[in-house]
């Protein structure tokens, strides 16, 4: 896989709760396929990354802050999981705004375990079929995404899955994904043409 993102900017957004294994492999596999990764966050301070949600893991600086940084900047984005990470990142009206922007512009996304909560806030999973961690599933149906128990799925340049057993294939279909740059644009929901 070396080379195989060369010159590509990923944007990883993440904050406080973040599951570390899903920030961390993730990051590892884009930068090792030539990738340069940039943690976003809600701002420049130190993030808390957790293990199982619930042990404290590592500290993390942010490369920038969300207000500082636009989807133009970037080739493609990693939406990592943790609930505290989702709950706080779908309640930001610049993540959802930035989210809304990287998908209208057909540009490659991954999101796994809780991460799909920004995806719905920013009515992105509109006629999609998505995996996500369990609890998720029933948001994803509301609204209006089709929702499947799967390690990994992708829809038009859209990579999830469920949880930190799948990181492996996750990782995997990300660089591949990313590598085959722009999708094609979704027709529904946020992406949908006026």
């Amino acid at each position: 896989m070396a080379g195989a993102l060369d010159g590509l900017r990923v944007a990883i957004i993440a904050t406080n709760g973040v599951e570390q294994v899903e920030l961390e492999q993730p990051r590892r596999a884009v930068d090792e396929a030539g990738a340069r990764s940039t943690l976003v966050s809600l701002s420049t301070d130190a993030i808390q990354a957790m293990n199982s949600d619930i042990d404290k893991g590592d500290t993390f600086t942010p490369d920038a802050a969300i207000s500082d940084v636009s989807a133009d900047d970037f080739d493609a984005l990693v939406l990592p999981g943790g609930t505290i990470n989702a709950d706080q990142l779908r309640q930001s009206g610049d993540v959802v705004s930035f989210v809304q922007a990287v998908f209208a512009a057909g540009k490659p996304v991954g999101a796994i375990c809780h991460a799909p909560w920004t995806l719905v806030e920013a009515d992105l999973v509109r006629g999609r079929t998505m995996t996500s961690y369990p609890s998720l599933r029933t948001d994803i149906r509301n609204a209006g995404g089709h929702a499947v128990d799967e390690e990994v799925v992708v829809d038009k340049g859209l990579v999830t899955s469920r949880n930190p057993n799948d990181l492996d294939a996750f990782c995997a279909k990300i660089v591949e994904e990313f590598g085959e740059g722009a999708h094609p644009v979704h027709d529904e929901g946020a992406t949908a043409q006026a």
